[in-house]
């Protein structure tokens, strides 16, 4: 079968590339045309557009790059009539993938979602257009399927790929040897230029440990040396879960990393940062939601602290930190997150997603 996936992030690549595994694995015959990264090519995928290119962050961004982003939506267009796919799977990047529905549905594709854009959190007029449109929706949390049919949509949960990726198991973390602290500033550009000189604020703080970055090498060595200057910290490239093993606290930019963290067991403060409109535009948007992290979303409770706004800054982030250097307060996290790694049900995510794509297809 002709199989054409959508993704725009780090995260997307990450899960479309285990998919992209799953489903060659189910079906040999597999030709994958798709837009992501590094891991959706090794994995077997034909990358026509590359994800460092579309992740565009917060209402101005978005505004900014405009012509570009509707640009690409043309020639998406344009490249899924030349390829006649027997399926369109869309993972999570909402602002783009929304506007392919109609169009899509037009022209009688097939039409999956795999791992559900945060539409309980915020715009959840959008479920009419997922209900209208989208043939299957596979998500990835367990209160998604509540959700869902609360608004008359039966999808699929097949549980959190992120369980697939870790091999790292709750209480079998060995204590590291070096006295490590890991900055995971983000993946787009526009928040690590907003996030990290906060965090790299609070290195002469605790002189007694190594502050890591764990840095992304497709964004350029030189973007992240230009912003780190002179500080005392090193870089890690490529290498988050390697850095997350030996680390004892992190701070960590709120997105896909909160959970990867917390899934390795490492005790994490959590910030977010965009511009004062973008930021306001969204408190308008995100109604009836306490927290913006999917660790405390998913426990539907405070695990870990979250920092927003002006509240990042060095006075905060040392206290916070200086907490999670506590063994009493570790200790209370960890059993947080041992409850969160519960909730998120079994293993095997991508190959549930595959197998169920592949009957509803034959079907």
């Amino acid at each position: 079968m002709k199989y054409y996936i959508i993704a725009g992030e780090a995260s997307g690549d990450l899960h479309g590339s285990n998919l992209i595994k799953a489903l060659r694995a189910r079906d040999p015959e597999a030709d994958i045309r798709c837009w992501g990264g590094d891991k959706m090519a090794a994995a077997g995928g034909y990358v026509v557009r590359h994800i460092r290119d579309l992740a565009f962050m917060g209402f101005l961004e978005v505004v900014k790059h405009l012509p570009t982003i509707l640009g690409n939506i043309s020639f998406c267009k344009k490249d899924i009539l030349a390829y006649q796919p027997d399926v369109v799977i869309l993972i999570d990047y909402p602002g783009f993938n929304f506007r392919l529905f109609e169009f899509i549905k037009q022209h009688h594709f097939k039409l999956f979602y795999y791992i559900s854009p945060q539409l309980w959190a915020w715009k959840t007029g959008r479920v009419k257009k997922v209900k209208q449109y989208v043939d299957r929706m596979f998500v990835i949390f367990p209160f998604e399927k509540q959700f869902y049919a609360s608004h008359g949509v039966d999808v699929d949960f097949v549980g959190h790929p992120l369980l697939d990726e870790l091999t790292q198991t709750t209480g079998n973390r060995q204590p590291a040897t070096d006295k490590i602290i890991a900055l995971l500033p983000g993946s787009r550009k526009q928040e690590i230029s907003k996030l990290l000189p906060e965090y790299l604020k609070v290195i002469p703080l605790f002189p007694e440990y190594k502050f890591v970055i764990a840095g992304i090498s497709d964004l350029g060595k030189n973007f992240y040396q230009s912003i780190v200057g002179d500080a005392t910290c090193e870089i890690e490239w490529d290498n988050t879960y390697g850095l997350l093993d030996k680390a004892e606290a992190a701070i960590v930019t709120s997105g896909t990393a909160t959970l990867e963290t917390a899934l390795h067991n490492v005790p994490e403060v959590i910030c977010y940062k965009s511009s004062p409109l973008s930021y306001l535009i969204a408190k308008q948007l995100v109604k009836g939601i306490e927290y913006i992290c999917i660790v405390n979303l998913i426990a539907n409770k405070k695990i870990v602290t979250e920092l927003i706004q002006d509240d990042v800054n060095p006075t905060n982030l040392k206290r916070e930190l200086g907490a999670l250097l506590n063994p009493t307060e570790r200790q209370i996290i960890l059993q947080g997150y041992e409850e969160v790694r519960k909730l998120l049900g079994e293993s095997g995510a991508s190959a549930k997603a595959a197998e169920l794509m592949l009957r509803y297809l034959k079907k």
